[in-house]
């Protein structure tokens, strides 16, 4: 055995891949990115390949019906069964599901108490809730129903949910409060729902949305602390993790933009 084979099986090996599916899936990659049909030259070159090499794989991606090409134009997009296999994928994606992992690893990252909230039946929820490994923890349970006006979490649907969804809910009241449209107005406009000792002393807050494919408000991920731990602008570190993770969980769902 030569010094080369034994480097050689010394690397770790991964399961083994057919190369030309990982090739070809390059121009799948590409349509996707683009969300609009291309001509082959443009394809190929978002794919890294010459047109040459690119068309085979596209002939072949059409008879399975991955891909389908425009008679009048030319251009290649997504075909009938990469639509179909989008929607089943969708369907599958339960948001609360992928979001439960992703709060355990926020709190241990942040050091701070992570929540998913849903809009119920008598308005903002706490479905999960992770602690930190702190010797300081902010105790939230599942089933609290979070008050629009002095909590994120509540804010957060007040500015992003439909308003025949918040028509029973009391905001109409709360029409006269101008620190609090003005929070409203904020959080459409992008940034962190916040909340800093409104609904506990000392006990400071941040929510962020998750959207479904449609742009529609499905979760809010808010995290919660002492007010000397938890830093609430909205480009701090918090604030940043907080929007990564939000974006994450959005995109699996398969938003591609702002609602």
């Amino acid at each position: 055995m030569s010094l080369h084979d034994t480097a050689e099986d010394a690397e770790p090996r991964g399961p083994r891949g057919i190369q030309s599916i990982e090739v070809g899936g390059q121009l799948l990659l590409a349509l996707a990115h683009h969300g609009r049909p291309l001509p082959l030259k443009d394809l190929a070159r978002e794919a890294g390949m010459v047109p040459a090499k690119a068309h085979p794989y596209l002939v072949s991606f059409q008879k399975v019906g991955l891909v389908a090409q425009d008679a009048a134009s030319g251009h290649y997009g997504l075909g009938p069964l990469a639509l179909q296999m989008g929607l089943i994928g969708l369907q599958q994606y339960d948001p609360l599901r992928l979001a439960t992992p992703l709060i355990e690893e926020l709190a241990e990252a942040l050091g701070l108490t992570v929540a998913l909230a849903m809009w119920g039946n008598r308005g903002p929820t706490i479905v999960r809730v992770a602690e930190a490994a702190t010797p300081v923890h902010v105790t939230m349970r599942h089933g609290t129903v979070m008050s629009l006006r002095d909590t994120a979490s509540g804010r957060l649907f007040a500015a992003l949910l439909p308003p025949e969804a918040l028509r029973e809910a009391g905001l109409a009241e709360l029409a006269a409060d101008t620190p609090f449209q003005q929070a409203l107005a904020a959080i459409r406009a992008g940034e962190p729902a916040r909340a800093e000792g409104d609904a506990v002393p000392g006990i400071h807050a941040l929510a962020v949305p998750v959207f479904d494919r449609l742009g529609r408000l499905v979760l809010g991920l808010t995290v919660v602390g002492p007010g000397a731990a938890i830093d609430l602008g909205p480009q701090g570190a918090v604030a940043r993790h907080m929007q990564q993770a939000a974006q994450t969980l959005s995109q699996r769902l398969g938003w591609r933009g702002r609602p």
